[in-house]
């Protein structure tokens, strides 16, 4: 993707997440049905990251089933992050043992993880995360982060929105002329998507299936140990898959 393009729809999106911060937390007081199945890949983990941790939504509901460890959650929004230390202090008010702590995280910088520090971690989550992240080859750079951030046995838990399954959602796709921009300047998959009432926010997104996703995360040295599709009203709004580190030989 040209690197003009792709600051213009990073640009875009972080505009959004600043104005509409919280408005759209409020959107995500609860949590989806697929928590619920990926809480067995993250209930043995002493530790987890939470990329994109937006509101703290995944702590909050850890806590309420009982999750205890250290957790570190990291969003490129900083009122977001606000809304997830909140939440942190009312979980731990209500008895959670979980150490948790939160960074400000740009994922579209190069060097992303030095935030982070050299810790490893039993498991990751990106949950919405990737279908933001503009441009095949950044993807996979953004995989191949996180793979490196996984102990040997670890496991990245992601999800992607599947934004064309539903008529509904894909009535809020965009002309890229909209932001100046013209289709043959993105990739395939590429979409400009409206955000609430009389479409007064934008956001790029990408629409990432199960093949496409594989596509991704294989030259990131991870593979799809497996894979279900679930949330919205038609059951099927979210794609989330189970990684691992391809192992050598």
């Amino acid at each position: 993707m040209d690197p003009t393009v792709r600051a213009t729809l990073v640009g875009l999106n972080r505009t959004f997440y600043a104005r509409f911060a919280v408005d759209f937390a409020r959107t995500r007081s609860g949590w989806p049905a697929g928590f619920d199945r990926i809480l067995p890949y993250l209930r043995p983990a002493a530790n987890v990251l939470d990329l994109g941790c937006g509101n703290g939504r995944l702590l909050t509901f850890l806590a309420k089933h009982n999750w205890n460890g250290q957790y570190v959650g990291a969003d490129s929004s900083r009122a977001l992050l606000d809304f997830a230390e909140q939440a942190a202090v009312r979980a731990a008010d209500a008895g959670a043992r979980i150490d948790a702590r939160f960074e400000f995280v740009d994922f579209a910088e190069q060097y992303w993880t030095s935030t982070l520090g050299t810790s490893a971690f039993d498991a990751i989550t990106a949950l919405a995360v990737l279908h933001h992240i503009p441009g095949r080859a950044q993807r996979t750079e953004f995989l191949a982060a996180c793979q490196a951030l996984l102990q040997p046995q670890g496991v990245l838990v992601l999800s992607t929105w599947q934004f064309l399954t539903a008529p509904r959602l894909r009535a809020h796709i965009l002309p890229w002329e909209t932001i100046g921009l013209t289709s043959s300047r993105v990739e395939a998959g590429d979409y400009l998507l409206s955000w609430g009432e009389g479409a007064v926010g934008q956001r790029y997104c990408a629409a990432i299936d199960e093949d496409e996703l594989a596509t991704e995360a294989s030259p990131a040295g991870l593979s799809m140990g497996g894979s279900f599709r679930g949330d919205g009203r038609e059951g099927n709004l979210n794609l989330y898959a189970m990684l691992q580190r391809v192992s050598p030989g």
